[in-house]
Order: structure tokens, then C-alpha cells, then sequence
């Protein structure tokens, strides 16, 4: 699991991408899966951060799945809009939450495949079979 924490200058969602699609990259997801993430995780960056607040990304892989936390002021209403219809079309499960006097989550789940010489590919088979 690691975390991105952001202000909400206009460069911190190219930033968020670079950081987040070199990991996931690096540890072996295929390239397919790192661009739903990307997308997706983008499209809740941009909403939630979009007044110029902060926010924060929150990311972990299981052998099968990775899940995005993306934390930040943005209201529900407008998370609701056409960011998370971009955003449910590229993963397969996206939550979103609100916490009372504090921000909005969007959580977003996604099924991702390893590239056959993946670091991590060997965890990924080990969890399927448990």
C-alpha cells in the first residue's frame, strides 16, 4: 500500500499519473490494467481536487485486484457527475462515500493482470489459489 498526498495546483494530477502508472508498471501489471487505473483514478483526482483543494491517493494491490482511494473536498453531487461515469467504465467496482463534516472517497476496485515476468506475479498465483 502507498499513499499520494496533493495540493490542488494543476500539476498534481499529471504528477499523481507519473507516480501511480510508474508503480504499477514497475511491479509488473499488465499495461491495459494501468490505463483503466489511470484513467479512472484521473477522472476522481479531477473531480474531488478540482477547487483547488488538496487531496489524497491511496492505492494497494492484492494478487488479483487494485484499489484506489482517492480522498478529497469535492462534495458527492459533484464527484456524481461525468467523472464517475468515465470512472465506472473503466473499473469494475467504484464507491463513492461521503464522511460526515469531513471529504468525500471515491474507491475504486479493479480486477488487473500481470505481465508474465511480473516480481509480483508469483503472489498474485499463490493468493488465487487460497
Amino acid at each position: 500500500m502507498f499513499c499520494l498526498a496533493f495540493g490542488g495546483d494543476e500539476l498534481s494530477v499529471p504528477v499523481m499519473r507519473r507516480v501511480l502508472g510508474d508503480t504499477l508498471r514497475g511491479l509488473g501489471v499488465e499495461e491495459d490494467s494501468v490505463y483503466d487505473v489511470l484513467l479512472a483514478a484521473t477522472e476522481a483526482c479531477t473531480s474531488l481536487g478540482a477547487r483547488g483543494a488538496g487531496y489524497a491517493v491511496v492505492t494497494s494491490l492484492s494478487g488479483t485486484g487494485c484499489r484506489v482511494e482517492v480522498t478529497g473536498p469535492g462534495g458527492p453531487a459533484y464527484a456524481r457527475r461525468r467523472s464517475l461515469t468515465v470512472a465506472r467504465g473503466c473499473v469494475d467496482d467504484v464507491t463513492l462515500r461521503r464522511r460526515p463534516g469531513r471529504n468525500t472517497v471515491v474507491i475504486l476496485h479493479k480486477h488487473i493482470s500481470w505481465c508474465w515476468d511480473a516480481p509480483l506475479r508469483r503472489v498474485a498465483a499463490a493468493s488465487s489459489l487460497s
